[in-house]
């Protein structure tokens, strides 16, 4: 497995969420993202996960309710790349992916897209 520390890892997916055009950063809302080491291990090799009511089908009965939250699994990660920019690429597309569903994308689309 590919050695990075949890520091490293975490400002990969800080520098992926800066990339993401502002424009759409700032529409992001009541979401929380978060690095974890490992995912459930019913499904060991998972990159991310969404875990909330997209924008798209919040409605007026949508208030007082706990963040969304997205998790970037980084052991995973480290296991599935070869080198640090492997890392730095998938990263990326799971960060991208992830927010995706929190603006109600779903997975066909971001397939489509070249976001698997």
């Amino acid at each position: 497995m590919l050695e990075m520390t949890r520091e490293e890892f975490e400002e990969l997916v800080g520098e992926a969420l800066d990339r993401i055009p502002p424009e759409l950063t700032r529409l992001m809302d009541n979401v929380a993202i978060f690095v974890e080491d490992e995912p459930d291990p019913s499904d060991p090799d998972l990159l991310g996960l969404y875990e909330g009511t997209p924008l798209t089908e919040r409605g007026e009965w949508y208030a007082g309710v706990l963040p969304d939250r997205i998790s970037i699994y980084r052991n995973p990660t480290l296991r599935m790349c070869d080198t640090r920019e492997d890392v730095i690429a998938e990263v990326e597309v799971t960060v991208v992916h992830e927010v995706a569903h929190h603006f109600g994308i779903d997975d066909a689309r971001l397939h489509a897209l070249g976001y698997a």
